[in-house]
C-alpha cells in the first residue's frame, strides 16, 4: 500500500507546485503524485481521481495527502461520501490546509471518529458556500461589465449616421464607421440596409 498525493488545479493560474511542496511536509516516507487540472464539482470529470478511487478500492492506497480537502471536492456530500468511501477501505485522508483533520486522525475512536465526520460536514458545507459566492461575484461582474461595455443604444448609432451623411459621406463609408456592440458583446457595423432606412428616416424628418 502507499501513500498518494493528489493535486488538483481548476485554473491556469494556479500553480501545483506550490500545493505539492506543503503536503510534502505531511509525507512521511515514499508516495507518488498524482496531479489532475480540473474542476471538483458534481458535473466534472476526473479521470486522474476515478482512476484513484479505483485504487483505493483495490486496497493499494494507504493514505491521500491533498493541500485543502476543496481539491477534492466542493461538494459537501460528496466530500462526506469520499470520506465514508475511505474508511470502508481503510485509506486515511490527510490536509495541508486542515490540520486539525490530522490531529483527529490520531484521536482514539469513537472521539476521533464523531468529530472527523462533524468538521467535514462543516468543512464542506463552508467550501460548497464559498464556490457559490465567487459564482455569484462573476455573475455580477459580468452583468455589470455588459451594462458598462454593452452595445451602444440604436439613438446613439442613428446620429452617428446622420452626422456621416450631412458630412457627405456614403453609404459604404459610413458602414465602415459606424458600429455597435451586440447581446453577446460582439462589436457589429451596420449593414448598408440599416444606413439607408435611417437615412430615409432623417430625410423624411427634415421633409
Amino acid at each position: 500500500m502507499k501513500t498518494i498525493i493528489y493535486l488538483r488545479t481548476s485554473t491556469e493560474d494556479q500553480n501545483p507546485q506550490n500545493q505539492l511542496s506543503d503536503c510534502k511536509t505531511l509525507v512521511k516516507g515514499d508516495y507518488k503524485v498524482v496531479e489532475e487540472k480540473q474542476s471538483a464539482f458534481r458535473d466534472k470529470k476526473r479521470p486522474l481521481f476515478d482512476s484513484l478511487r479505483k485504487e483505493i478500492q483495490r486496497g493499494n492506497v494507504s493514505e491521500i495527502v491533498c493541500w485543502d480537502l476543496d481539491r477534492l471536492y466542493r461538494n459537501r456530500k460528496l466530500l462526506v461520501q469520499f470520506f465514508e468511501f475511505c474508511k470502508i477501505y481503510k485509506c486515511r485522508v490527510s490536509s495541508f490546509r486542515q490540520q486539525w483533520l490530522n490531529q483527529l486522525n490520531e484521536m482514539p475512536e469513537p472521539f476521533g471518529e464523531i468529530m472527523q465526520s462533524l468538521m467535514i460536514q462543516i468543512m464542506g458545507w463552508l467550501a460548497e458556500d464559498e464556490s457559490q459566492k465567487k459564482s455569484d461575484r462573476v455573475k455580477i461582474a459580468f452583468k455589470n461589465s455588459t451594462k458598462k461595455w454593452g452595445r451602444k443604444p440604436l439613438e446613439n448609432v442613428e446620429e452617428q449616421v446622420f452626422d456621416l451623411y450631412k458630412k457627405g459621406k456614403s453609404m459604404r463609408e459610413i458602414t465602415k464607421k459606424v458600429y455597435y456592440w451586440d447581446k453577446s458583446r460582439n462589436k457589429k457595423f451596420v449593414s448598408v440596409g440599416a444606413v439607408h432606412k435611417i437615412i430615409n428616416k432623417f430625410n423624411g424628418k427634415s421633409s
